[in-house]
């Protein structure tokens, strides 16, 4: 649809609600803090389209799954990440429901436990989002081969810099060679 296969669609849809939900999270916290209602009714709102655009994204993911090129190094951390997503957007729409049952006027008990389900949530979709970046930062998922070994051999052939213009390393946490041409 409209050039972009599964998993394109699938890292179209997954930043957005992911800062949504972040976002609910911070509102609902900063509601109980501070007593303000309109922060409240600002974490409800960004809940409410933080799970719907949650499930587009899972169910884009669960249809990219199936259509990326990906050996089992992949398919292992495919696996979690599937999972921690389904369980984390399962919190936060258990979340949403509870508040929705009781209109949005919970007893002070069942705020301090949605409050607590949803930091859960928020800290499953940390690790949901840490495994979709080793996905694609470590394996290159989504890349199909014929592209990732065209890639491969455009990297060895290296490349030319103006003067003045070499690489900045930005990751300082690995060791990696200085940069030679």
């Amino acid at each position: 649809m409209l050039g972009y296969d599964a998993a394109r669609w699938h890292a179209v849809l997954n930043d957005l609600p992911a800062a949504l939900l972040v976002v609910a999270v911070l509102f609902d916290l900063a509601a109980a803090a501070l007593k303000r209602e309109s922060l409240m009714w600002a974490g409800i709102w960004t809940l409410w389209a933080g799970v719907i655009g949650g499930w587009a994204a899972v169910i884009a993911g669960e249809l990219a799954s199936d259509a990326i090129d990906h050996g089992e190094g992949i398919h292992e951390i495919l696996e979690k990440h599937e999972t921690m997503a389904l369980l984390t957007m399962s919190v936060f729409t258990v979340v949403l429901i509870w508040k929705m049952i009781r209109r949005f006027g919970l007893p002070p008990q069942e705020q301090v436990i949605t409050r607590a389900l949803s930091v859960v949530g928020l800290v499953g979709l940390v690790w949901t989002g840490i495994l979709g970046g080793r996905m694609m930062f470590e394996h290159a998922a989504g890349v199909p081969t014929k592209t990732l070994q065209a890639e491969i051999l455009d990297r060895a052939a290296g490349h030319d810099h103006e003067a003045g213009e070499e690489h900045q390393r930005a990751d300082t946490t690995k060791t990696v060679p200085p940069h030679t041409h």
